[in-house]
């Protein structure tokens, strides 16, 4: 029998033991019934609303002094608010936790909580935890709302996560992970066999991505790296020496970099061993891996806002793996493997074989004419037979053209094209061959190539740019077009009558599924934003002028989706880097399947064939003409500030089609900016382009590349 003294000892121990929390869902109760807000509490504890959220789905916990400042609030509030012996959630939810055994707090903690709370849960579930900051109006159709994929069984914790120094990684849909890791071989080991993290393939002949841990300053300096990188001049140039510390780390524990070494985005591998991959991301925020103009403002944000909004691009595009630019062209790779798995009819065995449609697996020389004049097509061959000119427009119309209704407006209002280079890669039918040169050969407006003819002749307003050059200026002589360039001059009524040509017998809608993948984020995040396709042209223009202040994650989300296609398209056609290039010499992105500037050039040809399309169709229907053009962005003078002014609109009220039209969609336009005409008709006359400043506060379009 247990002696007085033995019992007391138990008592006390007991007594001394840590505050035993309530489970999750009641913490959460007995703060609604308090009628506290999340941030407020945050507030009060001095720690983060996210911190507050982990705490009521059971995903972390407080720990001292907080923990007992915690305790003695949830105790005040349960006496006040008792319960009278039921909760007011399921019982499923309310996860045994503060009961979890010592053995599982470490890391495998996160991963069996998670499990054990939320198995479906889809990777972007954190959303509607946050604060409503849209109107009711802009909620997407409940149906569509939910209809996202299940998450993928092997990975439970989403595609990435993002570390900060104290050991949190902040994943996707809110989860927090516990990460021991100290050096960064212990990271990648934890992250391919602990945490969870990674996604799968976006085609069945395709490979799943590999996870991305995302760095916080913090994090690298506790993993040995420096805090920022010095001493590049460019930006593509930082990476640790091979000397360094941390990469003879890696080195050691078998594991290798790629040919860009240990830089802002640092790709860390182990051959794979049959079907499984071993290869984990790096990106490093302090390192600038997220580049403020794809990605505004990310780089300032807390980490699980950082993880929101990485993790909302990786489920509608792709894991980031570099640059929007990057990830771009690798999205069409992935949505277009190169191989697939073949039957061999003599053997029998499966073998890899070609995946019709893709690029292939080898690179292909371009046309002379597609070429740049640096590339060894050109160099070793002599060419001087002329370039493809097909670029976006870079067009000011002539002061003299204005007449002087036009000088007496008041305003120029600018309308800009939502992706446009997306817009034109629909359907858009590229070669998936090498090109055959041709002789006078009869122009055919579906076969996709490069062809030699005279378009000089033809007579083009003034006040209009011509479609052919992107300047707007009237060709000259014999030049090299696109297919879509000759087929507009076709369709506007003039013979064609090509010189030469190079050809592609194999074609194929290439970019469709990647067309098509883009658009679906880039509409559904602006519907997420409360930019809707239901919207009436006034209501949609009020959506516009807030939709980047509802949601600066979002926002930003947004500005990556359109990063990454005009990265995308001009990563098609890259240029070598680095002073000390010589003319003739290969460079690295020749070795990629996915070097193609003549797919490069289908799309922006097909782009400023669409807005001529579209200025001509304004004159026809209003008889207004632009001042300039500048890529996607037109500017047009004006009656008042609102493009509803002059857009041309039928007698039912609705928008009249092949002119600008407003809306959210790929193609349709928005407003881009406002100013004076004077202040237009000035820059103007200094050979300026009132387009690229239209937004004020000297903006500059980007243009793709």
């Amino acid at each position: 029998m247990a002696s007085e003294e033995e019992l007391f000892a138990s008592v006390d121990a007991l007594l001394n033991e840590e505050p035993q929390l309530p489970p999750p869902a009641e913490r959460a109760r007995l703060r609604e019934a308090a009628g506290i807000t999340q941030a407020r509490l945050a507030a009060a504890l001095k720690t983060t609303t996210q911190s507050v959220k982990n705490w009521e789905n059971g995903r972390s916990e407080p720990k001292s002094p907080r923990l007992d400042a915690y305790q003695r609030l949830l105790d005040g509030w349960a006496a006040k608010y008792p319960t009278n012996g039921t909760l007011a959630v399921p019982a499923p939810v309310v996860a045994p936790q503060p009961e979890m055994p010592e053995a599982l707090a470490g890391p495998a903690a996160a991963h069996v909580l998670q499990e054990t709370v939320a198995p479906q849960a889809p990777t972007v579930q954190a959303a509607p935890e946050r604060p409503a900051a849209r109107p009711a109006t802009s909620r997407r159709p409940a149906a569509k709302k939910t209809a996202k994929p299940a998450t993928d069984p092997r990975f439970p914790h989403g595609p990435l996560a993002v570390l900060d120094g104290d050991g949190s990684a902040y994943g996707a849909g809110g989860i927090v992970l516990d990460c021991p890791a100290t050096t960064v071989p212990q990271l990648v080991e934890w992250t391919l066999k602990e945490s969870g993290l990674g996604a799968a393939k976006l085609n069945r002949y395709g490979k799943d991505s590999d996870p991305l841990i995302v760095l916080t300053a913090a994090a690298a300096v506790k993993l040995g790296l420096p805090e920022r990188l010095e001493g590049h001049e460019q930006r593509r140039s930082l990476r640790l020496p091979e000397d360094h510390p941390v990469v003879k780390q890696v080195a050691k524990a078998k594991w290798q970099l790629t040919q860009r070494g240990f830089g802002p985005w640092a790709r860390i591998y182990r051959k794979a061993q049959g079907r499984e991959r071993q290869c984990v991301q790096l990106a490093i925020l302090s390192w600038d891996a997220l580049d403020e103009r794809s990605w505004p403002g990310v780089s300032e944000m807390e980490p699980a806002d950082i993880a929101r909004v990485l993790g909302i691009y990786a489920q509608r595009v792709i894991t980031p793996r570099g640059s929007t630019a990057v990830s771009g062209l690798e999205l069409m790779t992935a949505l277009r493997p190169p191989t697939k798995a073949v039957q061999d009819p003599e053997t029998g065995n499966w073998v890899s074989g070609h995946n019709a449609g893709s690029l292939g697996t080898e690179p292909m020389d371009p046309a002379p004419p597609e070429a740049t004049p640096e590339h060894p097509v050109v160099v070793n061959s002599g060419w001087t037979g002329g370039f493809l000119n097909e670029e976006a427009y870079q067009w000011v119309r002539p002061v003299p053209t204005l007449s002087d209704e036009e000088c007496t407006l008041p305003f120029a209002v600018g309308l800009d094209l939502n992706t446009a280079f997306l817009a034109a890669a629909a359907r858009l039918v590229v070669g998936l061959s090498a090109p055959d040169h041709f002789h006078a050969p009869k122009f055919n407006p579906k076969i996709p190539g490069s062809w030699l003819a005279d378009l000089s002749h033809i007579e083009v307003d003034p006040r209009l740019p011509s479609p052919f050059t992107p300047d707007g200026s009237r060709p000259t002589g014999p030049a090299w077009y696109q297919t879509h360039t000759l087929a507009y001059a076709q369709e506007l009524g003039y013979n064609v009558e090509p010189i030469e040509a190079y050809l592609r017998r194999e074609t194929g809608a290439y970019l469709d599924p990647w067309h098509d993948r883009l658009k679906t984020a880039y509409v559904d995040t602006l519907a997420d934003m409360g930019v809707t396709k239901d919207l009436d042209d006034r209501a949609f223009l009020a959506a516009m002028e807030q939709h980047k202040q509802n949601d600066p994650a979002l926002a930003a989300v947004l500005s990556a989706i359109k990063a990454t296609v005009k990265g995308g398209v001009g990563k098609l056609r890259e240029r070598p880097q680095g002073k000390h290039y010589k003319e003739g010499e290969t460079w690295p992105a020749l070795s990629r399947p996915t070097w193609r500037p003549d797919i490069r050039a289908a799309v922006i040809s097909k782009a400023r064939v669409n807005m001529h399309r579209k200025l001509n169709n304004m004159v026809k229907m209003t008889g207004l003409y632009p001042l300039a053009v500048l890529s996607d962005c037109v500017v047009y003078p004006s009656p008042s500030e609102s493009p509803l002014d002059f857009l041309p609109y039928a007698a039912s009220g609705k928008p009249q089609p092949g002119a600008f039209r407003l809306g959210p969609t790929p193609g349709l336009a928005k407003l881009e900016g406002v100013q004076s005409m004077l202040w237009a008709v000035d820059l103007m006359e200094k050979g300026l382009n009132p387009a690229r400043h239209i937004k004020g506060g000297d903006a500059v379009l980007d243009e793709g590349e």
